[in-house]
């Protein structure tokens, strides 16, 4: 077998039973294949016999492995990604979640075609992630990475803000509305989805603007090159405490008179497929759209 990885990192799902026993099954599995397997902290307990220094934090995972398998659902994959970004490791995921868009693996079967990820035989593509970042009397207050999606929004539901919007220091729109919602290829299945944004096959170099129950029914979703600056300049008469999600797992607070930037980041996440993937196949599978007709 022509060796393609040489360590291998396991993520996973902390205090999940299912994800527990695929991560002891992935870890028998890798050892017995000759692989050098290390285990992130947080699941590390629920392998068993596992030496002390098979046991990192992610960021060493991330320096130290060729390839990261995460046991989980989309949530679980997105968490690591912002992460793993930053180093060259490639990343597949096995389905330990609800709908599994980017976690292509099944944890009841995931031996023979893992075997064969392993040897060489698999899709690789790159998913770029977004940079977000909030200015105060432009000074930089925080800033953090999203997969999927930059969710502008109150902190309360069904609270309308107004912030104007920019492309590249090009006035677009202002608007009144519950948020924006600012979405990469990847995320465009997830979040923007069911706030009726469009699905960006993932190749695009594109991200979409997708307002949030907007004020005036001319309001639409706009896409624009993935290489523009996305700047959100939050009004003065905002009076409800505003926030900025990413991908819905950090949240960055955001004041009345902040700037929101949101651009692509530099780096991007190395995703990698069994041989038989196809995106269309997913979409058909996980969106229930019909079959062949002939």
């Amino acid at each position: 077998m022509t060796t393609t990885f040489n360590t291998i990192g396991l993520i996973g799902k902390p205090n999940h039973e299912g994800a527990g026993t695929t991560l002891q099954r992935l870890y028998t599995f890798l050892q017995a294949l000759g692989y050098e397997v290390l285990v992130e902290d947080r699941v590390a307990e629920q392998i068993k016999s596992l030496p002390d220094d098979a046991v990192v934090e992610l960021v060493e995972l991330g320096k130290r492995c060729d390839l990261a398998i995460v046991v989980g659902g989309d949530g679980n994959m997105l968490g690591a990604a912002r992460v793993l970004a930053r180093f060259d490791v490639a990343v597949i995921g096995v389905n330990r979640g609800n709908l599994g868009f980017l976690t292509d693996l099944n944890p009841e079967g995931f031996e023979a075609q893992l075997e064969a990820v392993l040897s060489g035989q698999f899709i690789e593509e790159s998913r770029f992630l977004l940079e977000v970042a909030v200015y105060r009397h432009h000074q930089l207050k925080s800033a953090n990475l999203a997969m999927n999606e930059a969710v502008l929004h109150a902190d309360k539901v069904a609270h309308m803000i107004e912030f104007e919007a920019f492309i590249d220091d090009e006035f677009v729109f202002s608007q009144r509305s519950d948020g924006l919602i600012v979405s990469t290829p990847t995320g465009s299945t997830a979040y923007s989805l069911s706030g009726g944004g469009p699905i960006l096959t993932p190749e695009l170099n594109a991200i979409s603007l997708v307002p949030m129950f907007p004020h005036t029914l001319s309001s639409r979703p706009l896409v624009v090159d993935a290489e523009k600056e996305v700047k959100l300049k939050l009004s003065l008469e905002n009076t409800d405490s505003l926030q900025v999600s990413c991908d819905s797992h950090v949240v960055l607070a955001v004041l009345p008179g902040d700037e929101v930037v949101i651009k692509k980041a530099e780096k991007k996440l190395r995703l990698i497929h069994p041989k038989c993937y196809s995106y269309y196949n997913v979409l058909r599978q996980k969106l229930n759209w019909g079959s062949r007709l002939y």
